[in-house]
């Protein structure tokens, strides 16, 4: 019976969180028709976000986020007429809100909360989310005088995020996370420029700009669950 009453009691100590709230930084890498290498030009970003942990297997995940993408013609390897004497060059300030389902691979805590949770545990993602794109590009005309046109817009669309990260349980309620993510974008315009290469195509994802993002991220939990009515 002391036993028991000890083993109870100490167990009531243990207390579970619903939610962690934090920010993050990590390097966005721009992927569309003026670059095809997913780690080149990579730039910095920016995020907050709040997760929402129904239990240790898994966590839903709001996060806005600030970034910039960039690139230019001179990096398409590919030949194509109109872009031979063309030297475009773009700048694209993003602001990005999703939200991602992550599942936990492993039982995610210090273990003392819940029976055979681990401080370390690897999940996967995928969500949705809205992208809006305000970019800055300039033409440079190399084949007469050199005249440069510059114009400014701004694009709205959804995305896709889908990717993969770890978590590290730091204390009892600090966080730490690392992931991968790519943005599937709706739009091919994130560059300021649509279809260059004039090929017609179709399907929800074909021929659309996107955007990749690493970040590591610090959170805080908060509102303990009920310490005792969840174990009676």
């Amino acid at each position: 019976m002391a036993l028991l009453l000890s083993a109870t009691a100490g167990a009531q100590d243990d207390v579970e969180y619903r939610a962690e709230i934090g920010a993050g930084g990590g390097l966005t890498t721009y992927y569309g028709d003026f670059n095809s290498k997913l780690f080149k030009g990579m730039q910095p970003a920016g995020a907050v976000l709040l997760r929402i942990t129904p239990n240790p297997h898994m966590a839903f995940r709001v996060d806005a986020m600030y970034t910039k993408v960039n690139g230019s013609a001179s990096d398409v390897k590919t030949y194509y007429e109109p872009l031979r004497d063309m030297n475009y060059t773009f700048d694209s300030s993003i602001g990005d809100l999703s939200v991602t389902y992550e599942y936990n691979f492993w039982a995610y805590g210090t273990g003392k909360e819940y029976r055979g949770a681990r401080r370390v545990a690897p999940f996967v993602c995928l969500g949705i989310g809205m992208t809006y794109a305000h970019n800055k590009h300039n033409i440079m005309d190399m084949g007469t005088d050199g005249s440069v046109e510059s114009s400014s817009k701004g694009v709205f669309t959804a995305n896709i995020p889908i990717g993969f990260g770890v978590k590290y349980r730091l204390g009892d309620r600090v966080n730490l996370s690392l992931d991968w993510k790519m943005h599937f974008s709706l739009s091919d315009q994130l560059d300021g420029m649509k279809d260059p290469y004039g090929i017609s195509s179709s399907g929800l994802f074909k021929n659309t700009d996107c955007y990749s993002t690493l970040m590591l991220a610090i959170t805080y939990s908060f509102s303990s669950k009920c310490p005792t009515c969840h174990k009676e």
